[in-house]
């Protein structure tokens, strides 16, 4: 998966990549020409005494390190930019994947385990790649063409090298085979503790309204302690990691001091090429160190893109269509037929065979208990997600054969849980129609009833608005969120037990003047509150995802149970039958 990843992603930048190759082949055959030059000063200058050899191989030498600092600057810059790009495209890709899904891919997901991967998974891999251009691309240069050069100062002597790399290979890969889960594990609880953070913090209120603040840190602190443990373990195999790297090191150091001190005393070797040798020894295992950083980085990434790529793969189950189809009259008719909808894994439908139609000029309301699947039914019309069976059209066209540009047009819809961004008023207003002007969003403020509290805010449409509306109470967040549909003016809209919030004095003004406003357009209201839907024109009894019920409040009462128990519970029979 770390492969493919990279491979999609990195070919843009292809040019760049050839240069790092080169800087750092130049860097590294500067590096391992050094020590050489070095014995033959040695050799030929501090033993004969030519300080004019010195200085003529020394002059070189300086010129030679000029080049290599010059490479490896070059490197590290173009890998930078390369690595930081990488990171900067993959979380794009990400991000536009994600606005892709449906509601159900978003549910199988879940929030916080998109977030970690779109920040700290492709984190990882970003950093992987600044590792690579940086070291993983000199190491086997070095490891090869050190062993090259210390076989042409001493070939007797290199048969230490035969011992020393395959044992700090077979310690290394040991070590990896262990990381890799453990890095799966790390990432998983990483989503562990970002989902109850989340929870807690989305929850605070509830949290210290039931007085649960100790159960609350429990559970973060058990996921929390989840977290540490495996990290822990991850921490234990990299630190024992470079000891053992480092015990390799220093006893191939020793071993070459001893040989080699035997075949300089013999004559079979000089000075400046043990010297030579020891520098090439260094940096073959200097390489091998650098590897071995590598390595530790491989598996963690590889997880990383694991999680990254199942995200890219992941096909929403809303597609859109080959052909685009328009209706041939925009009016806002909406007809569910048959429509039924089972949520992926569940035993059973949520809406089952459900059939009905809403007009332009009509308020179509839907009431049922909870648990009933309204919520489920609103979310098909604007297609938030596919039915199972059956068929959702709006002016005659199946919306999964309709222009996907046309829905958001067409719709308009106020969730049952108003989402407020940060920003301003304006801002928020504005985002169904970017071109709206100021005059439109007062319109809309003044229809929605939250005229007045907007122009008590001392910077009126551009006040603050933070994030989630969090600085505005439950009321206004409604309020705003209608006046944001009705500066979209579209042709449908959808209430989602909007006005739960609202008293019934703003309530009842509110739909008075939704109906002066909106009295051509479809309109199909949710609600739980029986006075919002009373003087429907058409009401829909929703029970366990079935219609059991559709007509006037007068004729629903008079021969519905469902409803008259429904209409009895928050109303007396006096006004009820008002």
């Amino acid at each position: 998966m770390l492969t493919r990843l990279l491979r999609a992603h990195l070919r843009p930048y292809t040019q760049p990549i050839v240069f790092i190759i080169v800087l750092q082949l130049i860097q590294t055959l500067a590096t391992l020409y050094l020590p050489a030059q070095n014995a033959d000063i040695i050799d030929n200058g501090v033993v004969t005494g030519d300080t004019g050899y010195i200085f003529k191989v020394g002059t070189a030498m300086m010129g030679v390190t000029l080049v290599q600092v010059i490479s490896a600057i070059g490197a590290v810059y173009l890998g930078a930019r390369t690595a930081m790009a990488l990171g900067r495209d993959v979380r794009a890709a990400v991000f536009d994947r994600v606005q892709t899904f449906s509601a159900r891919e978003l549910a199988h997901f879940g929030a916080p385990s998109l977030i970690t991967r779109t920040t700290n998974d492709v984190q990882q891999v970003q950093m992987l790649v600044l590792m690579s251009f940086t070291l993983m691309v000199t190491a086997p240069i070095m490891c090869v063409g050190g062993i090259v050069m210390a076989l042409q100062q001493d070939v007797p002597l290199s048969a230490l090298l035969i011992l020393i790399v395959p044992v700090l290979g077979i310690t290394l890969a040991i070590l990896v085979r262990r990381l890799r889960p453990l890095f799966r594990g790390m990432q998983e609880r990483i989503d562990s503790v970002n989902r109850v953070l989340r929870e807690q913090l989305a929850g605070l209120r509830v949290v210290r309204a039931f007085v649960r603040d100790t159960y609350e840190q429990q559970r973060f602190g058990t996921a929390n302690d989840d977290l540490m443990d495996v990290s822990l373990r991850v921490g234990r195999l990299t630190a024992l990691m470079f000891p053992l790297v480092m015990v390799i090191v220093n006893v191939a150091s020793v071993g070459v001091l001893w040989f080699g001190a035997h075949r300089i005393e013999a004559g079979d070797m000089q000075v400046g090429a043990l010297t030579a040798f020891l520098s090439y020894l260094m940096q073959i295992l200097m390489a091998v160190m650098m590897a071995t950083f590598m390595f530790m980085m491989v598996p963690r990434a590889e997880v990383c893109a694991e999680r990254i790529q199942e995200v890219l793969d992941t096909e929403s189950s809303v597609t859109p269509p080959r052909e685009h189809v328009s209706p041939k009259r925009v009016q806002g008719v909406v007809e569910l037929d048959a429509v039924s909808f089972r949520y992926p894994g569940a035993q059973a439908c949520v809406l089952e065979e459900l059939s009905l139609n809403a007009h332009p000029g009509q308020t179509t309301a839907i009431i049922g208990s909870t648990g009933s699947g309204k919520t489920t039914l609103i979310g098909l019309i604007p297609r938030l997600f596919d039915a199972t069976s059956g068929s959702v059209r709006l002016d005659g066209v199946d919306i999964r054969d309709l222009d996907p540009a046309l829905i958001p047009k067409m719709v308009g819809i106020v969730p049952q849980r108003p989402y407020l961004f940060s920003g301003t008023v304006a801002s928020n207003l504005r985002y169904g129609n970017p071109e709206a002007t100021d005059a439109e969003l007062w319109r809309a403020l003044e229809i929605a009833q939250a005229r007045d509290f907007v122009e008590k805010l001392p910077e009126q449409l551009d006040a603050p608005i933070s994030q989630g509306g969090s600085n505005v109470s439950g009321g206004q967040r409604q309020r705003l969120a209608i006046a944001r549909v009705l500066v979209q003016q579209p042709k449908i809209y959808l209430f989602d037990d909007s006005f739960s919030a609202l008293d019934y004095a703003t309530d009842a003004a509110l739909r008075a003047a939704l109906n002066r406003e909106i009295a051509d357009a479809t309109v199909i209201i949710v609600a739980q509150r029986v006075s919002t839907i009373r003087n429907a024109a058409h009401i829909v009894v929703l029970d366990e995802g079935k219609i059991v019920g559709s007509g006037t409040h007068s004729e629903l009462m008079s021969v519905n149970d469902t409803y008259k128990e429904i209409v009895l519970s928050q109303l007396s029979e006096a006004e009820a039958a008002a």
